[in-house]
């Protein structure tokens, strides 16, 4: 594995990751975590749905760019192995595919043994790092990815929690700049449009934990793909993106899912 050595894992405050991973049912996560959690879930009990919602639109966006021949995929804010992972999905369409993971949370470096069990013909490598360190990522990357050939880059509900202040955008801008015309950018992200109040609770008690909440409306997410070819049906509601590449998530049609996902190429 590449990039820097792990840090000591903070327990006294919670992280999307592990959130996330409580939010789907798994063991890795803290009292602190599942404490926020449970916060979340009084404000709208859905939260789970939306989590496996995301997770679901990965496993599409995956299919669909594996099966028109994308075979490199670099996966920021990766996350706790929750299988099936990523490179899973893709090397099952392409064995060869190969795939390089990142993250900011020690507990998910952890477990990155978990998600380098891949096929033989390709190759999946985890690099310790955080989305505002574009550079890094990139160099990381560059050991195992052929950056003059076609990657897709996947953001899947990360960019809510990079504000504004930090550059999102230009983040995003800069590691597309380092990819060949024919890739793509696969990304999902929560939004306040459908629910104002609930999602100003939210933004209030993370913010209150030391976790910054970006929603981003319809207008702001679709500026991250500035320049890009939307792929058809463009900007959507996550689990109304092609459909048919995927079992539907119980759930997911009870009320409103209140994000965004879509799926851009550079031209």
């Amino acid at each position: 594995m590449t990039g820097q050595p792990p840090v000591e894992i903070d327990t006294s405050r919670p992280h999307p990751a592990r959130m996330y991973d409580w939010y789907l049912g798994g063991k890795d996560n803290y009292p602190v975590d599942e404490a926020m959690g449970r916060q979340m879930l009084a404000l709208d009990p859905r939260v789970p749905v939306m989590a496996r919602v995301n997770r679901a639109f990965m496993h599409r966006a995956t299919r669909w760019l594996a099966g028109r021949g994308v075979r490199q995929f670099l996966d920021i804010g990766t996350g706790i192995p929750t299988e099936p992972n990523l490179h899973q999905v893709a090397q099952r369409i392409a064995p060869d595919a190969r795939v390089v993971y990142c993250d900011n949370d020690p507990i998910v470096l952890a477990h990155a043994a978990a998600l380098l069990r891949g096929t033989e013909e390709g190759v999946t490598e985890y690099l310790q790092a955080d989305v505002r360190e574009p550079d890094a990522i990139v160099e990381g990357a560059r050991k195992v990815l052929d950056l003059t050939r076609p990657v897709a880059l996947s953001l899947v509900a990360l960019l809510h929690f990079v504000p504004d202040e930090d550059g999102a955008h230009d983040l995003v801008r800069r590691l597309l700049a380092e990819v060949p015309s024919g890739s793509y950018l696969v990304m999902t992200h929560a939004t306040a449009d459908f629910t104002p109040q609930e999602s100003a609770a939210a933004t209030e008690k993370l913010k209150a934990a030391g976790v910054t909440l970006a929603l981003r409306s319809k207008e702001e997410f679709t500026r991250f793909f500035a320049g890009l070819d939307l792929v058809e049906p463009g900007v959507e509601v996550p689990h109304r993106w092609h459909p048919e590449l995927g079992e539907p998530v119980p759930g997911q049609d009870d009320g409103v899912v209140p994000g965004y996902g879509a799926v851009g190429r550079k031209p």
